[in-house]
């Protein structure tokens, strides 16, 4: 599959299909909270957001190894707690489609940012220093996880 594609077009093609008041199948977050935490998460690879590393350094290969690989986040997967801070967060926006609108938005700063700086390295909380190809399969893995928690792709 082309994960650049799969990001930058089919996540908002599944995105039509999601409605403000639709039910994860696990979790606790909302339509409007997924989609303003997926900004978020992208936010976080191209700096617009910093948190310090929340795991022990020895344990990044095994996270690294993890992203590399096909498998995809179980449901129920959770963040580092230092990350999270309040879990849910709550609605900054005015309406899904707003928040929709700002993933836009951040998934097209994403692809500009790597664009401009091809090596550029950046921090994620528990995979350590990613570079483009790192962050695109971990956007990849993470878009997957929150479109089947609400049924927006097939659950495989």
């Amino acid at each position: 599959m082309n994960k650049s594609a799969f990001i930058s077009s089919d996540l908002f093609i599944s995105l039509q299909q999601l409605h403000a008041d639709a039910m994860p199948k696990w979790g606790k977050m909302n339509a409007q909270q997924m989609v303003e935490h997926l900004s978020d998460f992208i936010d976080l690879s191209v700096e617009k957001i910093h948190f310090p590393l929340a795991v022990p350094e020895e344990d990044l290969p095994k996270y690294k190894a993890f992203l590399m690989s096909e498998k995809p986040f179980r449901e129920n997967t959770k963040a580092p707690a230092t990350v999270l801070g309040e879990n849910p967060l709550p609605i900054k926006l005015d309406s899904l489609e707003t928040a929709i609108h700002q993933l836009q938005i951040s998934v097209a700063d994403f692809f500009a940012f790597f664009a401009k700086n091809p090596d550029k390295k950046t921090l994620h909380p528990a995979f350590g220093w990613l570079n483009y190809e790192e962050w695109l399969m971990l956007h990849f893995k993470h878009i997957s996880h929150h479109l089947r928690q609400f049924e927006l792709i097939p659950n495989n």
